[in-house]
């Protein structure tokens, strides 16, 4: 009797454990129905709630969803059931879109890594804005042509693509042509499954 295989809170739990499955089995064997329970249980998460009505980032579908948050924090995306696109579902991607935003290894920093560098740092964002800008800036006034060798006139330059994801919406596409060519930028593409 040295050696205690299993102690008794351990056989209390399980056998805790063991009935309550017993139970639940024996409900659902006699044709119980606990998806009004499932439901109610999902109301109440999300009782205190703000809804919030957004779109999934990933793919060029554009499913509507609702986002939950109690007191700023976000406590349940779900598909919304009023969208003429998703009816409610969403794919196994958008599904776990909470996660995207409750992820611990999800970097909420801009990260810079200087040419020749082996380390990523942390930089502030007017700063990797900032960069950005210049970087457009001299890649283009280095690569901008304004004629051909034949004199025609092109004010473009080949030095810049732009990639446009799936989740921008009409205006959006607008303003970003408007910029875009206005920068002379010819190769511009919104593909959301690349």
């Amino acid at each position: 009797m040295s050696e205690v295989l299993l102690s008794r809170r351990a056989l209390l739990k399980r056998s805790a454990g063991a009935a309550a499955g017993t139970a639940l089995g024996g409900l659902v064997g006699l044709g119980t129905d606990l998806r009004p329970a499932a439901a109610r249980m999902q109301q109440l998460r999300i009782k205190e709630a703000k809804a919030y009505p957004s779109v999934c980032p990933y793919c060029a579908v554009g499913c509507d969803t609702i986002i939950h948050a109690v007191d700023g924090k976000i406590v349940n995306i779900e598909g919304d059931v009023r969208s003429p696109i998703n009816q409610g579902n969403l794919c196994p991607k958008g599904a776990a879109t909470y996660q995207l935003h409750v992820n611990p290894n999800r970097i909420t920093q801009v990260l810079h890594r200087a040419p020749g560098a082996t380390e990523w740092t942390p930089m502030g964002l007017e700063d990797a804005m900032d960069r950005v800008a210049e970087l457009v800036k001299k890649t283009r006034d280095e690569t901008f042509v304004e004629t051909s060798a034949d004199g025609k006139i092109l004010n473009h330059t080949l030095g810049i693509f732009s990639l446009g994801g799936a989740t921008m919406d009409n205006e959006w596409n607008h303003i970003h042509q408007k910029l875009m060519r206005g920068l002379g930028i010819v190769a511009i593409e919104n593909q959301a499954r690349i």
